[in-house]
């Protein structure tokens, strides 16, 4: 080892012993990365200052490295935030949207209901005013049967489009924050590995 190494050397090490106990108070406390970040900010920062105070420019190249790492993993925390809280705003988009597609489908359910009734009250009034021929009363029987036929198929297609639109927003919304985790993952993977170099 140079001696002019010997001044980089005791600084790194210094710097080390006197991270340790910062690091693992940050993690007791649940800081984790945030907290990493902050003392990785400050390393960089005294590395700088020794390395201005020795005319040693590697240590202050290595203290630019390590400020752009924090630079690094700082974006991709907050990153991870942002998609968490994109994420958060999805499923609750989604639950608000399936508990009005219910409501629409108990409204519908309802609706039927009330139509149904008065189709049977109709068909039994025309029955009663058809009673005097038999033909007549075929012909309101099965015009009233096409008719809830076909109002109960027109609900169930309603029904099926709305909770298909549903799916698709709640799909469509979960793909983009998924877009943004991964994002997020892969910055915070490029951050360590550049950690990892460093330390390497």
């Amino acid at each position: 080892m140079a001696l002019k190494d010997i001044p980089r050397t005791v600084v790194g090490g210094y710097l080390k012993v006197a991270r340790a106990p910062v690091d693992a108070a940050l993690k007791l406390a649940g800081r984790g990365k945030e907290g990493e970040v902050v003392v990785d900010r400050a390393e960089a920062a005294a590395r700088d200052v020794a390395g201005t105070a020795l005319g040693d420019e590697q240590l202050r190249r290595d203290a630019a490295l390590r400020r752009s790492a924090a630079d690094s993993r700082e974006e991709a925390i907050d990153l991870r935030e942002q998609a968490e809280e994109r994420a958060t705003a999805a499923r609750q988009r989604a639950t608000q949207r399936t508990k009005a597609a219910q409501r629409r489908r108990s409204t519908a359910a309802k609706q039927a209901t009330e139509r149904k009734t008065a189709a049977r009250k109709t068909a039994t009034a025309r029955k009663s005013a058809a009673a005097s021929t038999a033909t007549q009363r075929k012909a309101a029987t099965h015009k009233a049967a096409a008719a809830k036929a076909e109002g109960r198929e027109t609900r169930a297609k309603q029904d099926r489009l709305a909770q298909i639109e549903a799916e698709a927003e709640a799909l469509e919304e979960r793909d983009t924050a998924l877009t943004a985790a991964d994002e997020a993952a892969r910055l915070r993977d490029a951050a360590e590995r550049a950690k990892e170099e460093r330390k390497s």
